[in-house]
């Protein structure tokens, strides 16, 4: 496969999660994706489909997923309702197997970009209960007597947020990678993707406040990429000027608009008792 992933124009790559996506895609191998959330792990999946130009198949885990049902399901229920009603089609015990995600990525007619999306979500049996097949690109379904062999290997993109650690086999046969958080260079092409032609002294501003919040100790919940943009938007929807953004006072901590950033109580009370604390210290 000579495809390149080179990031796209509305996803800014950085040079160590181009060279990790290629080296999964050379290697085979599923991409292990980590990092805070909000930095883009998910939309990754769908920036490299759109990069090489191949179809992307979403498998969004829950707590309550199991890994059987992204190969296939067998609808016993339908099939029960279907003989009480005197339907044909009962006969045929194909018509109540129900396709699962890695189902439809075997089947695609071009390789695709399989998302397997916060794995850690899932029980811890999850990862080891998906190696056979991920390996062998094969599985066999016992009501029907038939094995499913993949037609093209997928491109396997897994997410992880790190609720769970995931077992040791499972990591084995993974490329791993981190996505850092941005640095300010980074963040700034982030931002003017985004928002293409944003006035510079305002986008400056932003991220000035923005990496001041998130340097803050004790913060519960640092701020995201993702809450990072949502805020940028308030402020050229609202025409928030850039001066407003930076105050030497330092009882006016909390920047305008900052229900985009601060998403819990705790971390609103943690900055207004700084501020409290600097206006005791002024008097």
């Amino acid at each position: 496969m000579t495809e390149r992933f080179r990031g796209t124009d509305s996803y800014v790559a950085t040079e160590d999660l181009m060279v990790a996506v290629n080296a999964a895609i050379a290697l085979e191998r599923p991409l292990l994706v980590k990092g805070e959330p909000g930095t883009g792990k998910t939309i990754l999946a769908l920036e490299i489909a759109k990069a090489i130009g191949v179809p992307l198949i979403q498998w969004h885990i829950k707590s309550t997923t199991k890994a059987q049902q992204g190969l296939y399901e067998y609808d016993a229920v339908a099939r029960l309702r279907d003989s009480q009603l005197g339907d044909a089609r009962v006969h045929e015990i194909a018509n109540y197997i129900v396709r699962g995600k890695l189902w439809e990525a075997f089947a695609a007619d071009e390789r695709p970009v399989l998302l397997i999306d916060e794995i850690d979500k899932a029980d811890i049996e999850f990862p080891n209960d998906l190696l056979l097949e991920l390996d062998r690109m094969e599985f066999h379904v016992y009501e029907t007597k038939a094995t499913v062999v993949a037609r093209h290997r997928p491109i396997v993109v897994i997410t992880s947020n790190n609720e769970k650690e995931l077992p040791d086999a499972f990591l084995r046969r993974c490329f791993f990678h981190y996505i850092r958080f941005p640095e300010r260079e980074t963040m700034e092409q982030i931002v003017e993707v985004h928002f293409p032609g944003i006035h510079k002294r305002l986008l400056r501003e932003a991220l000035g406040a923005f990496y001041q919040i998130r340097d803050v100790p004790g913060l519960k919940k640092k701020p995201s990429t993702s809450e990072l943009l949502d805020w940028i938007k308030l402020l050229l929807v609202e025409d928030i000027p850039p001066d407003a953004l930076r105050s030497k006072d330092q009882r006016q901590l909390i920047p305008p608009l900052h229900g985009a950033l601060l998403k819990n109580e705790q971390d609103v009370h943690l900055f207004e008792r700084l501020a409290f604390l600097a206006r005791r210290e002024d008097k």
